[in-house]
């Protein structure tokens, strides 16, 4: 039997999951479903200006899952980690041929996970394996 972590990461993954299943399906149902409605909401779409609250999180959503250039997204090498009750999920997120980098911040809820929070920008493939830039005070 798993333990309690293993649990917890299962379901914050799943949860994650269900972020991607809902853009990738354009559900907006589910959409709202995955976000907070107790908790201040914030989003940050790549190009866009933040976007807070959840009636204004959840109009970008609609209008991106709406709209006739909604893209197709597949979730790629998501890893999860949790401090009590916040998870955080970095993933890739394939658009076309394109990449983001996602990072999606959870709480913890009597119906589960529930999104807080969700960014992402532009980045390299996730199959290059290059070292970091190096970087220099001076």
């Amino acid at each position: 039997m798993p333990s309690n972590s293993a649990r917890d990461q299962a379901a914050l993954l799943f949860a994650n999951e269900t972020f991607y299943r809902a853009f990738a399906d354009r559900d907006t149902t589910l959409m709202s479903a995955v976000w907070a409605d107790r908790e201040p909401v914030t989003c940050l779409h790549p190009g866009w200006p933040p976007v807070e609250g959840r009636d204004a999180v959840l109009q970008s959503w609609h209008a991106i899952l709406t709209g006739p250039a909604s893209p197709d997204i597949q979730c790629l090498h998501a890893k999860a980690g949790i401090h009590k009750d916040t998870g955080l999920v970095i993933c890739y997120e394939r658009i076309g041929q394109d990449f983001l980098l996602a990072t999606n911040v959870f709480i913890r809820s009597g119906n589960g996970w529930l999104m807080i929070h969700h960014q992402s920008g532009p980045a390299p493939d996730p199959a290059v394996n290059s070292p970091p830039p190096r970087r220099s005070i001076n």
